[in-house]
């Protein structure tokens, strides 16, 4: 746009006046353009995807007024490696391939539009939609599935009771609340499928890849072909960077599985430590392939009919087990792990087969009662059971013996972070990650909400939800130390108001996991 420093130069004087070295150096050039707009509005302040010590910092809104806390972070990513608070906010690796020009331009349109309303809890708005669908899209539309986004993926958050129900947002419990508690239950009971879109998948080879990952990971990792097991990658200052699972599927061949938004921010890491012998490669499956969930007391049941070449039977495929299987006449690879605390398998499909391997197993016999879930039914299950959720509750701000993940830390080899992390360890917990019950029945806490010990506040939440299978109102925080024993109160703010809490097990649901076993 046309040079116009004269509207400046109200605000450039109070500038001068905190930075007096600028009216020394003069003004040699002159930019007016439009604001930098990302895809989501944010920020772009980190390190640039597939680059080797390569930053940005670019897309802020207001630079003179940002530039402070942002050249901070900034500053602390290039010479430490991370900041000291988790900015995956403002990571330019949460936006994968399709967050183009043309997507971006719709989304700061419509950001823009939308500058000074609220952004509702599980508002996905519409410009830009739907960038990245599998081709299940259209058949679980037809089921009545509501959408949202993952990484660009379109998802299903829950299926619509009625053709034309009308998702409606709030800060309250949504007019959905009852449709998830039939979906909870449906799982809890029968059994239910989900799709999983946009699974972060690596398929990765070599001789000696499990030496490989033993230091990358900080707990022990499972050597032994047709085993599932989770692991937590730390950062070089102890903290927790990542968690994926890992599936031997041949002795040296590897599939590590994290969340969707992971994609460019765990390959990074990954060949950022590739052995310098080339012994280990690293193949992206993410965009190929799609998870199909089966998860329920009848999952087994229904997969042995859907699926009579293999025995699904609790001794030839027990839990945390991975197989090659068919669906009907669709390929997949089979892995007995669940996200809901009950029996499931994840079903991982090539896309170009999944629409056969859905239909095969919606036409099964209708004994089984099968039901379609979505994420905010998971939302709740995953809460029940105290696991934790990516970004969510497993930030790099704390160790994973302040996320209580004390059980996946093999003191005894090394890893990445390990030094770090005695360090740390030593010198005593900063907070510590907790569940808690809370005393409200109209509503959840959200992200950042105050925990509260009297009138003092001691902690924040991470993420909440409704518990449907136990009936009670669940959140994660972290909280100061002398206030993470089970059974202290507490209260949380919602909706800016305190109401009472008491920290309980992590577990509410099947602490000794004998349903995933069953």
């Amino acid at each position: 746009c046309p040079d116009d420093l004269d509207r400046c130069l109200d605000n450039m004087d109070r500038i001068f006046q905190r930075l007096p070295c600028l009216t020394r150096t003069g003004i040699h050039s002159i930019i007016n353009g439009p604001i930098t707009y990302s895809a989501d509005g944010l920020p772009l302040v980190g390190k640039i995807p597939g680059k080797r010590n390569a930053y940005c910092i670019i897309g802020l809104r207001a630079g003179l007024g940002e530039g402070g806390g942002h050249g901070k972070i900034l500053a602390e990513i290039i010479t430490r490696g991370e900041s000291e608070w988790d900015t995956w906010c403002l990571d330019p690796r949460r936006f994968t391939r399709y967050a183009n020009t043309e997507y971006t331009a719709l989304k700061a349109i419509e950001d823009y539009q939308n500058e000074f309303r609220f952004h509702m809890p599980h508002e996905h708005r519409p410009a830009g939609r739907p960038a990245k669908t599998t081709p299940l899209y259209p058949a679980l539309k037809a089921a009545g599935a509501e959408f949202g986004v993952v990484n660009g993926w379109e998802r299903a958050t829950f299926f619509k009771p009625t053709p034309d129900f009308k998702e409606e947002h709030s800060f309250h419990f949504a007019n959905w609340h009852d449709t998830v508690a039939r979906e909870v239950d449906t799982v809890q009971n029968r059994v239910a499928i989900m799709e999983v879109s946009g699974f972060n998948r690596f398929e990765i080879t070599g001789h000696g890849i499990h030496d490989w990952f033993g230091n990358l990971m900080c707990g022990r990792v499972s050597r032994k072909t047709g085993k599932v097991g989770l692991g937590y990658l730390l950062s070089e200052h102890g903290n927790v960077l990542g968690e994926a699972t890992l599936a031997n599927l041949e002795p040296d061949l590897v599939w590590y599985g994290s969340a969707a938004g992971a994609e460019y921010h765990d390959m990074d890491w990954l060949t950022e430590h590739l052995p310098d012998d080339g012994s280990v490669a690293i193949r992206s499956l993410t965009n190929t392939h799609t998870i199909l969930v089966i998860a329920g007391p009848q999952s087994r049941a229904l997969l042995q009919q859907v699926s009579p070449r293999t025995d699904w039977s609790k001794q030839a495929f027990p839990w945390l087990s991975v197989r090659h299987v068919f669906i009907g006449t669709a390929a997949a690879v089979a892995m007995s792990v669940s996200f809901s605390g009950e029996l499931a398998w994840e079903l991982h499909i090539p896309n170009e087969q999944l629409v056969n391997a859905y239909e095969t197993i919606v036409q099964a016999d209708e004994e089984f009662g099968l039901g379609h879930f979505g994420l905010y039914a998971t939302e709740s299950m995953r809460l029940e059971k105290g696991y934790r959720h990516w970004k969510a509750d497993l930030i790099t701000e704390f160790n994973p013996y302040e996320t209580g993940l004390d059980r996946f830390v093999d003191p005894g080899k090394e890893f990445i972070g390990k030094q770090a992390l005695q360090a740390q360890a030593a010198m005593g917990h900063r907070r510590r990650l907790v569940s808690m019950v809370i005393d409200h029945d109209k509503a959840a806490p959200h992200p950042g909400d105050s925990v509260l010990s009297d009138d003092r506040v001691v902690g924040s939440v991470t993420s909440a939800a409704w518990g449907h299978r136990v009936g009670k109102n669940i959140a994660m925080a972290y909280v100061d130390p002398d206030c993470a024993a089970p059974g202290t109160a507490l209260s949380v703010e919602i909706v800016g108001e305190p109401y009472p809490a008491t920290t309980c097990e992590d577990c509410l649901y099947d602490p000794k996991n004998e349903l995933v076993r069953a």
